[in-house]
């Protein structure tokens, strides 16, 4: 993992200078799966300035007045830098889906009743999500999704740990017990997304997630086969410019400033 984070760091440098691409790295999964683990460590070598970490929790009002994805775009990296998202737009067809009671709160002009949530509701939203990715690829940002897949018993134990060490009670909500009742409704939620949404250009990796550590090397490697591909190079300077840093490294040389 440690040589894993320093191949990314230098990809990183040059993926800044290159300035032609940006990276979009989705993390999705149920509670206590290790996505902020995974964030720590797989990134802990890079430079900060170029990276930026968006937890998305639940909409505003002002986020609600407008389309699901409105405040993800707000979010979305600039060429030459790396953005994550903890939890995403897909929040819109997993939890919401589980839960369509949370459809209502965004007064949609053709949803009036739960009824109106229907699949056709479902299989719409998704194709919006897939148009929105093919575009962000065909405008320059590489997008790599990845759902860390935690078993139940896992997620129990480290739900437990959380409540067992003072450090942690923090981190412990009940509602992620709560949740644990519709463990089927989840599984059937994701995998109604990751078959609509998986594509060639915007691929979904399922992560095993009940080990830690392997699930840290798997992302670290997609992500640095990701960023390889796209074939990075620090800019070449013109015949011109190559004349101008002889003369500049020449008149450094001949500095004799004193020293104050």
């Amino acid at each position: 993992l440690q040589k894993s984070v320093e191949r990314l760091a230098d990809l990183q440098d040059r993926h800044y200078a290159h300035n032609r691409h940006s990276l979009l790295i989705i993390l999705q999964a149920l509670d206590a799966a290790g996505k902020d683990g995974a964030i720590k460590h797989m990134l802990s070598g890079l430079n900060p300035q170029g990276v930026t970490v968006t937890s998305f929790k639940k909409p505003s009002p002002v986020e609600l007045d407008h389309d699901f994805l409105w405040r993800h775009v707000q979010a979305l990296p600039p060429r030459g830098e790396i953005g994550i998202f903890n939890r995403s737009y897909y929040e819109h067809v997993l939890v919401a889906r589980v839960h369509p009671e949370l459809v209502m709160n965004e007064n949609l002009p053709d949803v009036t009743t739960l009824s109106d949530i229907n699949n056709g509701f479902w299989k719409r939203r998704l194709d919006v999500i897939r148009r929105f990715e093919q575009n962000l690829v065909e405008t320059g940002t590489r997008v790599v999704k990845f759902y860390l897949h935690i078993s139940p018993e896992e997620q129990r134990k480290r739900l437990v740990s959380r409540i067992d060490d003072p450090h942690k009670n923090w981190k412990f909500h009940a509602d992620d017990v709560r949740e644990r009742a519709f463990w089927k409704q989840y599984v059937d939620a994701y995998d109604a997304a990751l078959a609509a949404t998986s594509t060639k250009d915007a691929p979904w990796y399922v992560i095993p997630a009940d080990d830690k550590w392997y699930a840290r090397l798997a992302m670290a490697e997609l992500i640095y086969h990701h960023m390889d591909s796209l074939r990075l190079a620090y800019p070449t300077v013109s015949k011109e410019d190559k004349i101008r840093l002889v003369q500049a490294r020449r008149d450094l040389i001949q500095d004799s400033i004193e020293q104050v």
